[in-house]
Protein backbone atom coordinates (compact mmCIF):
# COMPACT_ATOMS: atom_id res chain seq x y z
CA UNK A 1 0.00 0.00 0.00
CA UNK A 2 3.15 2.29 0.50
CA UNK A 3 3.05 3.52 -3.21
CA UNK A 4 0.15 4.69 -3.16
CA UNK A 5 0.36 7.07 -0.39
CA UNK A 6 2.65 10.11 -1.42
CA UNK A 7 4.67 11.92 1.12
CA UNK A 8 2.47 14.99 -0.02
CA UNK A 9 -1.14 13.78 1.42
CA UNK A 10 0.78 14.12 4.97
CA UNK A 11 2.95 16.67 4.51
CA UNK A 12 -0.44 19.17 3.41
CA UNK A 13 -3.11 16.92 5.09
CA UNK A 14 -1.41 16.64 8.00
CA UNK A 15 -3.72 16.59 11.21
CA UNK A 16 -6.33 15.30 8.83
CA UNK A 17 -4.32 11.89 7.16
CA UNK A 18 -4.13 8.93 9.40
CA UNK A 19 -1.60 5.93 9.02
CA UNK A 20 -2.29 2.79 11.09
CA UNK A 21 1.31 0.62 11.66
CA UNK A 22 1.50 -2.74 12.46
CA UNK A 23 3.85 -3.65 15.27
CA UNK A 24 6.62 -4.47 12.73
CA UNK A 25 6.43 -1.16 11.31
CA UNK A 26 4.36 -2.37 8.31
CA UNK A 27 1.30 -0.50 7.20
CA UNK A 28 -2.36 -1.85 8.18
CA UNK A 29 -4.48 0.97 6.78
CA UNK A 30 -4.47 4.55 6.28
CA UNK A 31 -6.77 7.51 5.37
CA UNK A 32 -6.62 10.61 3.46
CA UNK A 33 -8.72 13.13 4.49
CA UNK A 34 -9.02 17.27 4.40
CA UNK A 35 -10.11 20.25 5.17
CA UNK A 36 -12.54 21.46 2.32
CA UNK A 37 -11.20 25.24 1.14
CA UNK A 38 -14.24 25.64 -0.51
CA UNK A 39 -16.86 25.21 1.98
CA UNK A 40 -15.45 25.42 6.16
CA UNK A 41 -18.34 23.40 7.29
CA UNK A 42 -17.39 20.29 5.00
CA UNK A 43 -14.15 18.04 5.02
CA UNK A 44 -13.48 15.24 2.40
CA UNK A 45 -12.22 11.30 2.81
CA UNK A 46 -10.35 10.76 -0.51
CA UNK A 47 -8.23 7.65 0.59
CA UNK A 48 -8.97 4.79 2.21
CA UNK A 49 -6.88 1.30 2.42
CA UNK A 50 -7.01 -1.39 5.08
CA UNK A 51 -4.70 -4.34 4.29
CA UNK A 52 -7.08 -7.12 3.06
CA UNK A 53 -6.50 -9.58 5.83
CA UNK A 54 -7.14 -6.70 7.92
CA UNK A 55 -10.57 -5.73 6.41
CA UNK A 56 -13.31 -6.07 8.88
CA UNK A 57 -11.65 -5.91 12.35
CA UNK A 58 -12.80 -2.66 12.71
CA UNK A 59 -9.40 -0.59 11.77
CA UNK A 60 -11.60 1.10 9.00
CA UNK A 61 -14.08 2.17 11.17
CA UNK A 62 -11.21 3.36 13.99
CA UNK A 63 -9.30 5.18 10.95
CA UNK A 64 -12.96 6.90 10.18
CA UNK A 65 -14.16 7.94 13.73
CA UNK A 66 -10.31 9.58 14.14
CA UNK A 67 -10.93 11.78 11.25
CA UNK A 68 -14.39 12.58 12.50
CA UNK A 69 -13.17 13.76 15.69
CA UNK A 70 -10.04 15.68 13.43
CA UNK A 71 -13.02 17.28 11.27
CA UNK A 72 -14.95 18.58 14.02
CA UNK A 73 -12.36 19.87 16.26
CA UNK A 74 -11.42 22.15 12.97
CA UNK A 75 -15.31 23.24 13.31
CA UNK A 76 -16.57 21.07 10.50
CA UNK A 77 -19.96 20.20 10.16
CA UNK A 78 -20.04 17.61 7.16
CA UNK A 79 -17.91 14.85 6.01
CA UNK A 80 -18.50 13.76 2.16
CA UNK A 81 -17.26 11.33 0.22
CA UNK A 82 -17.27 9.12 -3.17
CA UNK A 83 -16.99 5.42 -3.93
CA UNK A 84 -18.29 3.27 -6.85
CA UNK A 85 -21.59 2.05 -7.00
CA UNK A 86 -19.64 -1.23 -8.18
CA UNK A 87 -18.05 -1.60 -4.90
CA UNK A 88 -21.11 -2.89 -3.05
CA UNK A 89 -18.75 -3.69 0.14
CA UNK A 90 -17.53 0.39 0.27
CA UNK A 91 -21.36 1.13 -0.11
CA UNK A 92 -22.64 -1.13 2.87
CA UNK A 93 -19.61 -0.35 5.25
CA UNK A 94 -20.15 3.81 4.65
CA UNK A 95 -23.70 3.05 5.02
CA UNK A 96 -22.62 1.51 8.40
CA UNK A 97 -20.76 4.17 9.30
CA UNK A 98 -23.68 6.67 9.20
CA UNK A 99 -23.24 7.83 5.85
CA UNK A 100 -26.07 8.55 3.47
CA UNK A 101 -26.86 8.84 0.14
CA UNK A 102 -26.39 12.56 -1.24
CA UNK A 103 -26.62 11.49 -4.89
CA UNK A 104 -25.41 8.42 -7.49
CA UNK A 105 -23.71 10.87 -10.45
CA UNK A 106 -23.27 9.67 -13.91
CA UNK A 107 -20.20 9.96 -15.36
CA UNK A 108 -18.79 11.65 -11.97
CA UNK A 109 -14.94 10.79 -13.14
CA UNK A 110 -15.50 10.24 -16.64
CA UNK A 111 -17.56 8.34 -19.26
CA UNK A 112 -18.99 5.20 -17.68
CA UNK A 113 -17.38 6.34 -14.26
CA UNK A 114 -20.75 6.95 -12.15
CA UNK A 115 -20.11 7.50 -8.72
CA UNK A 116 -22.11 7.17 -5.31
CA UNK A 117 -21.89 10.64 -3.10
CA UNK A 118 -22.19 9.92 0.34
CA UNK A 119 -22.44 12.35 2.82
CA UNK A 120 -22.81 12.67 6.95
CA UNK A 121 -23.50 15.53 9.44
CA UNK A 122 -21.20 15.15 12.47
CA UNK A 123 -22.99 15.60 15.64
Amino acid sequence: MAPMLPKLFFLHFEGTSFVAEREDGTIAGFLIGFLSQTDDSEAYVHFVGIAPELRGSGLGRQLYERFFVAAKERGRLVVRCVTSPANTASVAFHEALGFVVDRVATDYDGPGEDRVLFVKHLP
